[in-house]
């Protein structure tokens, strides 16, 4: 069984940083690509940024400079780390796994909440 496990948000205030974590079981969690998405309410949900199994980085605009991914094979892990939070970034956070044969799989998200 897939599972994908999120933790780590919270509420911040503006200029604040957060390091969200995902934990993967069930997979071969090294040949993924790992993803966060985010969904604000009443928007779609949008790709913030992707980390492949050789390294290879992307982000969203809006979050360049501001947000790292990473991840730890060993661990079966991915982080976002998030700094210099702003308001707009208010969002449910989602890990995704995306396989070479287009498999994904998702966790349930975790609430991440930019707030003075």
């Amino acid at each position: 069984q897939v599972q994908l496990v999120e933790s780590g948000g919270g509420l911040v205030q503006p200029g604040g940083s957060l390091r969200l974590s995902c934990s993967a079981s069930g997979i071969l969690f090294s040949l993924y690509v790992m993803n966060w998405y985010r969904q604000a309410p009443g928007k779609q949900r949008n790709l913030v940024a992707s980390l492949t199994s050789t390294g290879t980085t992307n982000y969203a605009d809006s979050v360049k400079g501001r947000f790292t991914i990473s991840r730890d094979n060993a661990k079966k892990a991915v982080y976002l780390q998030m700094n210099s939070l702003k308001a707009e970034d208010t969002a449910v956070y989602y890990c995704n796994a995306l396989s070479t044969s287009s498999t994904t799989y998702w966790g349930q998200g975790t609430q991440v909440t930019v707030s003075s």
